[in-house]
């Protein structure tokens, strides 16, 4: 295994467990490097718009969690397939990440895919 993508891996990991569940933005803050590209419509650009997001969490959603279930690193990208649940006993959301990291292994750029998991499927085979 490549140390650099098994680093940008855990990066990731440690930016969801700090910034995403603890909601803690100093130590998400360091994970992200000099310029932050965000390409979700609902979160503002750079570092502020990261800091805005997390404060957001905190106010309307501070029991949200977010599960990893799979995470993959290919050169300078790492995409996590992620359970989010903004409120403990709701269904949820199946989410699809991807981050660019940049040669020092920061976070520089965000992309990601939603979907709402329905409360009945046609297979039995889940989200996950």
């Amino acid at each position: 295994m490549d140390p650099r993508l098994e680093g940008n891996k855990q990066t990731v990991l440690t930016f969801y467990e700090v910034g995403l569940n603890q909601k803690d933005f100093a130590a998400a803050s360091t994970l992200i490097g000099d310029r932050y590209v965000q390409h979700n419509p609902r979160i503002a650009d750079g570092i502020e718009g990261f800091e805005a997001f997390i404060g957001q969490l905190r106010k309307d959603f501070p029991a949200l969690r977010a599960e990893v279930k799979n995470i993959f690193a290919d050169g300078e990208f790492v995409i996590a397939h992620v359970y989010g649940v903004r409120v403990p006993g709701q269904p949820g959301t199946a989410i699809v990440d991807i981050f660019r990291l940049d040669a020092n292994g920061k976070i520089v750029e965000h992309w990601d895919v939603m979907q709402p998991i329905p409360e009945t499927a046609l297979n039995h085979n889940g989200m996950f």
